[in-house]
């Protein structure tokens, strides 16, 4: 599935997360779609609400004082519509798509702003069985792992 995202040419704005440690590494795959000419769009936490920053760099980045999560810096990005992908972090995931995160809500929020696929990106081991959805959980269209 990655690699399609490298190969798509009507993938253009890719929405993705700077990963933490204990989750699947996307520092190279940012790296990779910025050289390739991709507008990569990373999350900054402002109050309850995730803004969308575009990658301009590794030096673009500051450390949140909330959660020390590496953020972009570069400019902020609000034309939902024009993004062709997104990639989603999660604690868990089913195979049917749904998602359990940090507990924040911060992607509940988001998510429903967004028209394009959903990936849920995940180790194998964070693939379960069941996870308990409420009505306002949107489901990834596809998770790879």
């Amino acid at each position: 599935m990655l690699k399609r995202i490298h190969q798509e040419e009507n993938c253009h704005t890719v929405l993705l997360y700077h990963s933490l440690s204990d989750e699947v590494q996307t520092h190279s795959l940012i790296q990779a779609l910025a050289a390739e000419g991709k507008t990569v769009l990373l999350p900054t936490i402002v109050g309850d609400e995730l803004e969308l920053h575009e990658y301009i760099g590794e030096e673009s980045f500051s450390l949140s004082q909330s959660f020390g999560i590496q953020e972009s810096t570069g400019p902020l990005f609000t034309r939902y519509s024009q993004i062709d992908l997104a990639i989603i972090p999660g604690i868990a995931f089913t195979a049917q798509g749904e998602r359990l995160g940090r507990g924040k809500g911060f992607y509940d929020r988001l998510l429903p702003k967004l028209q394009c696929p959903l990936i849920g990106l995940a180790y194998p081991f964070q693939i379960i069985d069941f996870i308990p959805c409420e009505p306002h959980d949107i489901r990834m269209t596809e998770i790879v792992y």
